[in-house]
């Protein structure tokens, strides 16, 4: 934080956003939309081509080799966003999930397809589906399968979120990536300010404490890649609503077919079998990763000087994270990020999406796994590291675009190497960067166009 900045002027720069966000979604209606990719200079002539009676024949073709929509399609760049809005910041507060209606979603996942678009080069489509029932969104997704070459699942609640994901993943029928990105996405990110948080404090993975508040949709899927990166799950301890997750909670195993995971965390975490609540789970801590209520009070800044020395805050719960960073600092923390891109070290997965997808779609990939989002981490940590480290610089921010190429070719290397790309010729890390690099700089590029003739209206003065 900049010292200049008083609390009560931070507080103001905070509600910024969300004002300014209610000014210009009116004016604007809408973030995304549809332009065409051909040339159109005769209707009558070219819409033979590009509509009947041409188009017949590429429609053969694909009948005959369902690969070759990769070739003539956009298929090969079309990415959906599927969500039940059941998870959007703000809509779950003060209101029961049966009553959140699915429209109310819309301007979250056209903000998603922005980021895509301008990011990553994607062409991504925002659906926000009239069910909350898991296996109809599943079912859904699956059979949308055809008309896209990969689905960003959002804002799901848990433990829907859990069921979804894994049944889409385990159906042999379902041939592109499925990717949750608030599981899978923060997980990355946290993973990569974690690498780069650890060497500004000079510990390593292998000796820390990990408290971990919160045990939804981030927390979960982060434990499996702190452990294969070298923590110890003993070291590890989860707090949810409840208290500490450990063997003897009655609760989490009389849920365990919904909540499989967080049980598994009772069994495979918190080897001193600690109890009690976030106080205790925080006590000696080198690291806490915060992934639960809105702030700012949900942690506080006594817990935080109980923690080991030189300790690393991740608070990441949104709009408020769960301390704001002056707090946390003020009470000893060395490194804060939260999940917000007006602070410093913005642990969000919109650093980790946009490149990942690039990356599988331009490996044609089946599926990400967690090696591919491991190898992305370490390649988001090795970015910020050639920038430079330091307390406030763990990550990259979404500004510095050329990250995004070089996640891509992470990606898509890890994919060929696993056996999960369709491309039938090997592609090298250089050439991915570059194809990701093209790919990205044509999006920027038309939107820039776009502004410059006016085709997007300038933002209007207050």
């Amino acid at each position: 934080m900049k010292a200049a900045l008083t609390k009560e002027e931070l507080l103001a720069k905070a509600k910024r956003p969300a004002e300014e966000a209610m000014r210009l979604h009116p004016y604007y209606r809408g973030k995304v939309q549809m332009v065409p990719r051909c040339p159109i200079h005769n209707v009558s002539e070219d819409f033979s081509i590009w509509y009947t009676p041409g188009v017949a024949a590429p429609c053969r073709a694909i009948q005959d080799n369902p690969d070759l929509a990769y070739e003539y399609t956009s298929k090969r760049n079309t990415v959906a966003v599927i969500s039940d809005s059941t998870r959007v910041q703000g809509l779950q507060v003060g209101i029961e999930e049966k009553d959140i209606r699915a429209v109310a979603g819309l301007p979250l996942m056209e903000g998603k397809a922005l980021l895509f678009k301008y990011l990553g080069g994607v062409d991504a489509i925002p659906l926000c589906v009239g069910t909350q029932d898991p296996d109809q969104i599943a079912l859904l997704t699956k059979w949308l399968q055809p008309s896209f070459g990969g689905v960003n699942l959002e804002d799901i609640s848990q433990p829907k979120c859990f069921h979804v994901l894994d049944q889409l993943r385990a159906d042999p029928e379902v041939d592109i990536p499925v990717w949750h990105d608030d599981q899978q996405g923060t997980a990355t990110v946290i993973l990569a300010g974690l690498i780069n948080a650890l060497k500004i404090v000079g510990k390593r993975f292998d000796e820390i404490r990990v408290a971990l508040i919160g045990a939804g949709a981030v927390n979960v899927p982060t434990v499996p890649l702190l452990v294969a990166r070298g923590v110890k799950a003993g070291n590890i301890v989860v707090c949810d609503s409840k208290g500490i997750l450990h063997p003897e909670r009655e609760d989490v195993r009389q849920q365990k077919d919904d909540f499989g995971g967080k049980w598994r965390l009772c069994q495979s975490t918190n080897a001193e079998g600690r109890h009690g609540g976030i106080a205790e789970a925080m006590r000696g801590a080198d690291v806490c990763i915060a992934a639960s209520r809105p702030g700012p009070s949900a942690i506080r800044q006594d817990w935080v000087r109980a923690m080991a020395d030189e300790p690393i805050i991740f608070s990441l719960a949104n709009p408020i994270p769960e301390i704001w960073p002056w707090d946390a600092k003020e009470a000893g923390a060395r490194v804060v990020g939260t999940g917000r891109g007006d602070f410093p070290n913005q642990i969000n997965n919109s650093l980790v999406f946009p490149g990942i997808f690039r990356g599988v779609l331009d490996v044609r990939a089946r599926t990400i796994t967690d090696e591919m989002a491991m190898a992305v981490a370490q390649e988001l940590a090795c970015c910020q590291q050639e920038k430079g480290l330091d307390e406030d610089h763990v990550v990259p921010t979404v500004d510095d675009w050329e990250v995004f190429p070089r996640e891509a070719a992470a990606a898509g290397v890890k994919a060929q190497e696993q056996g999960v790309a369709r491309l039938t010729r090997s592609v090298s890390y250089d050439e991915l960067v570059r194809m990701a690099r093209d790919t990205i700089r044509e999006a920027q590029d038309m939107t820039h166009f776009l502004m410059d003739k006016g085709f997007i209206r300038p933002i209007p003065e207050k």
